[in-house]
């Protein structure tokens, strides 16, 4: 008689799950990988997908190493006043920059995407599903605005982080935000 449930080895699974969403994305890109074919792939159901991971963004994520779950980001982002947006935002760019592990992954993000079409093309994917498109519309703000918020913040990051300009590099982390939230707030603002 034949075992039913879940296959044993759950270090195995998730790895094997893994594995075939690194293969996916990378072949299909973020939009062309389904969750079903990345349990085909693996070998599993897709329900043991969303079990170890909950939603194709946050298997994207753990494949690809981002250092934050983007349903928290754009929580976060959303949480409070329409008019601290900007703040938030800003904050929480800063705060994952500034975390060694988040840096480190970011960093090997941006070294990827900058070698290979495939890894831009990936992550380009996952950032209008995951994040930018998901902003736009709980802000009723139009889709260019918010990849401008995204442009002011992946400039701050190659100042700040990546290039090191000074006196950006070491300013205090809320003069930081008093110089660029506002800038940001303009994008969440504008009529």
């Amino acid at each position: 008689m034949a075992r039913t449930g879940r296959r044993p080895g759950q270090t195995e699974t998730r790895e094997a799950i893994l594995a075939a969403a690194r293969d996916l994305f990378g072949q299909n890109g973020y939009e062309g990988a389904t969750i079903r074919a990345i349990a085909a792939e693996a070998g599993v159901n897709p329900a043991l997908v969303h079990h170890f991971f909950g939603s194709k963004d946050q298997v994207f994520a753990t494949a690809l190493h981002l250092p934050a779950d983007p349903g928290v980001v754009v929580a976060a982002i959303l949480d409070g006043p329409r008019s601290e947006v900007g703040e938030r935002l800003v904050r929480l760019f800063l705060t994952l920059w500034e975390t060694p592990a988040s840096r480190d992954a970011f960093f090997g993000v941006l070294r990827s995407v900058s070698t290979t079409e495939q890894a831009a093309d990936m992550l380009r994917g996952f950032i209008q599903g995951a994040l930018l498109d998901k902003i736009a519309d709980a802000l009723d703000i139009p889709p260019l605005r918010v990849t401008g918020i995204a442009a002011q913040l992946v400039g701050l990051a190659m100042v700040r982080y990546v290039v090191q300009v000074e006196p950006l590099a070491r300013a205090a982390h809320e003069d930081v935000v008093g110089l660029i939230a506002p800038a940001v707030q303009q994008y969440v603002d504008q009529a």
